[in-house]
């Protein structure tokens, strides 16, 4: 049998681009004489839907969408994933259903089973588990079709042992085993962070050991907000051996005949931090391309974090649509200007100097009389970072600009950042990169020439609100601090089970307090992309006066 994977990019809610970009995919795979044409989960509404589902007019056009997909499958199957109605009045409204298309109409559906509560999921809030299982039978071939979570349960020590809904436990394929399925199907929607690809590589050879049956896996790729899905869709032999594997981050449709793809071929593999830098460029185009917007605009500072953000937006949206704010105060370096001058060299993008002095020192004058016989402190020191806020959003209110937020994952997790301030912005490129991973990135973009200028790379950050600052005056050094931030936010242990670990007591009870007293910022943060297994925003949700440490 020769089945198409069709690995592509949805828009959700963008009804017709979807349906359309589903039948030019039949279409292609019918002329590279495909059986059957393999989707991913929910494509034609675009995953994840979230509160559209609860729309009656949304799921009433995934209806309509049904038709017209149906309509072009008269020499070629296509197995899609939509949401559909309960048809029964107990339970949760709709299903996450995958419908097999032939022949001009519906042959088969296929509800999930396992539906994901965890992390960025809630699934359970929309959908009802199946209840139904049955294989389907094709061209002499019988197919076990499963929707993403439902081939997860078979890794008992995985990330996502409570991935399914906990109210409903059983196995989709050990239901459907004495049936003797000869394919299995997966449409999936799996978000990419950097260690999710290997773990997928382990739940699907899990599976086909178990059941001794291939597995053809397909998972979307783009990015939806802070979401952002790396495709990497295969084939695995029953042996447990990937026979084909689509690249990583692209659009891609690719036949293959099961009959002769036995000869197993090398899993593609990059880096971490490949991935990474590809998953953040791939966030920032879909970003911008999915609102309608051209254009971003950055304040850039001389430091690491703002030349690294600068560096991804021009490879996202193209040299021509970003621009540039050097906004040098009285404490700024001579080097700070130059080396963002000889970036934006670099680059050849465009910029503007734009002083914040003389506004600085006429907020002083107006808080003078209040601020009298004060001394000099971090209220003076953020007043220089809002008007440079201030600056950027009126660029971004005239011409058109998005801002993007620079703030990393190790700054914003601490609270070292200025809320209206250098936390302004409409997407915050780098919330889920710590800062010893923003250096990395930058070693990696550097590999083959000097794109960001060694002095960036190599002089101690500092944020230059006062005199002589340096991070380090009011922070861990950042190799102690993310190791301590990763096994509190990545691993969720304890303070108490880091210092049995040999962490100083003192440290990491300061560290955990700023994390937890600083929920209030992060509540208020732009959308973060998420290149991590835990991320900030809607898959950590704590609570804002919270008290941990």
């Amino acid at each position: 049998m020769k089945i198409a994977l069709a690995q592509l990019n949805y828009h959700v809610g963008n009804f017709e681009a979807n349906t359309q970009k589903i039948i030019a995919a039949i279409g292609q795979a019918e002329k590279l004489e495909a059986d059957i044409v393999v989707f991913s989960e929910l494509c034609i509404c675009g995953y994840p839907a979230r509160d559209f589902l609860e729309f009656n007019d949304f799921i009433a056009q995934c209806e309509l969408a049904i038709g017209q997909i149906a309509s072009h499958t008269h020499k070629v199957a296509a197995l899609v994933g939509v949401p559909r109605k309960n048809p029964k009045p107990e339970g949760k409204d709709l299903f996450n259903s995958a419908f097999f298309l032939y022949e001009g109409k519906v042959q088969h559906i296929t509800d999930k089973t396992l539906l994901p509560t965890y992390d960025v999921f809630d699934e359970y809030r929309y959908f009802e588990p199946n209840k139904k299982f049955e294989t389907v039978q094709f061209k002499g071939q019988t197919l076990a079709i499963t929707i993403c979570e439902d081939i997860w349960d078979v890794v008992p020590d995985s990330d996502n042992i409570n991935a399914h809904n906990p109210l409903y436990t059983i196995s989709p394929l050990d239901e459907v085993r004495n049936q003797q399925p000869q394919i299995i199907l997966n449409l999936s929607a799996s978000p990419f962070s950097y260690e999710q690809h290997q773990q997928r590589l382990k739940v699907i050879q899990a599976n086909v050991r178990r059941y001794n049956v291939p597995m053809v896996y397909v998972n979307q790729v783009g990015a939806q907000t802070e979401l952002i899905f790396d495709g990497g869709s295969m084939v695995m032999n029953a042996k447990g051996e990937v026979v084909a594997q689509l690249p990583f981050f692209e659009e891609h449709l690719s036949v293959v005949d099961l009959n002769v793809a036995s000869k197993s071929v090398v899993p593609e593999s990059a880096p971490a931090i490949a991935l990474i830098h590809d998953a953040l460029v791939l966030g920032i185009c879909d970003y911008f391309t999915k609102l309608g917007f051209k254009k971003a605009i950055l304040g850039l500072s001389g430091g690491i974090d703002s030349a690294l953000v600068l560096y991804l937006a021009t490879s996202a949206l193209g040299k021509e649509n970003v621009l540039s704010l050097l906004m040098p105060s009285g404490f700024s370096s001579n080097h700070s200007v130059d080396d963002s001058l000889a970036l934006c060299k670099n680059l050849d993008t465009a910029y503007h100097i734009v002083p914040i002095e003389e506004n600085y020192q006429q907020f002083l004058a107006t808080l003078q009389p209040h601020f009298k016989d004060t001394p000099f402190s971090v209220a003076e020191e953020n007043i220089q970072a809002r008007v440079r806020g201030v600056l950027l959003m009126a660029f971004s209110n005239k011409f058109g600009y998005i801002l993007l937020n620079t703030t990393n994952k190790s700054e914003a997790a601490v609270g070292y950042g200025t809320l209206y301030g250098d936390m302004c912005g409409g997407l915050a490129v780098l919330g889920d990169v710590y800062k010893t991973q923003v250096y990395e990135l930058a070693r990696y973009i550097n590999r083959d020439r000097e794109i960001i200028p060694q002095n960036i790379i190599t002089k101690a950050p500092s944020a230059e609100l006062r005199p002589n600052q340096k991070d380090t005056d009011s922070l861990p050094e950042y190799e102690i601090l993310d190791k301590i931030l990763f096994q509190y936010i990545e691993k969720r242990r304890s303070a108490r089970e880091l210092i049995t670990d040999g962490y100083d007591a003192a440290l990491v009870s300061r560290v955990f307090k700023m994390v937890n007293t600083n929920e209030w910022k992060r509540f208020q943060a732009p959308p973060i992309l998420r290149i991590s297994p835990k991320a900030f925003g809607m898959g950590r949700r704590m609570n804002i006066e919270g008290k941990y440490y």
